[in-house]
C-alpha cells in the first residue's frame, strides 16, 4: 500500500469518534481501517474535514474547521462507493487548503530503478 492515498467519504455525523468511523470505513467503504491509509470525511456544512488514520499503534483522528467559508470540492454520489476516491498527497494539502484537488498536478511518483547485472 502507498502512503500517497486516501479514502474519502462525506459528511457523516461530526459526532462520530474513532470507533464508528472505523466501523464506517469497514461497512460503507470496504476498506481496512488497520490498513494505514488515510481517510477524510467532511461535515455536512463542508466547514470541516477529518482524518483518520492507524499508525501501526493506535488510531489518529485529526479535524481542521475553516474560520471562515468552506470545503468546496467533495466527490458526489448516491453511495459509499459512488463517493469514495483516491488522492495523491499533494491533492490533500490542495483540499486541506479548501481548493480542488482534482485542479492540480505534480510530478509523477518515485520509483526504485532497478538494476540489472
Amino acid at each position: 500500500m502507498d502512503g500517497a492515498y486516501l479514502r474519502i467519504r462525506g459528511a457523516p455525523r461530526n459526532r462520530k469518534g474513532i470507533d464508528s468511523l472505523a466501523r464506517l470505513c469497514q461497512e460503507k467503504l470496504e476498506a481496512d481501517p488497520f490498513s494505514g491509509w488515510l481517510f477524510v470525511f467532511r461535515s455536512r456544512r463542508g466547514t470541516a474535514i477529518r482524518i483518520l488514520v492507524y499508525d501501526g499503534q493506535g488510531f489518529w483522528l485529526a479535524q481542521k474547521r475553516l474560520s471562515k467559508g468552506r470545503f468546496r470540492w467533495w466527490p458526489e454520489g448516491r453511495s459509499a462507493s459512488d463517493v469514495a476516491r483516491r488522492l495523491e498527497a499533494h491533492q490533500l494539502q490542495v483540499l486541506l487548503a479548501a481548493g480542488d484537488p482534482t485542479r492540480t498536478q505534480a510530478a509523477p511518483a518515485w520509483r526504485p530503478l532497478s538494476v540489472v547485472s
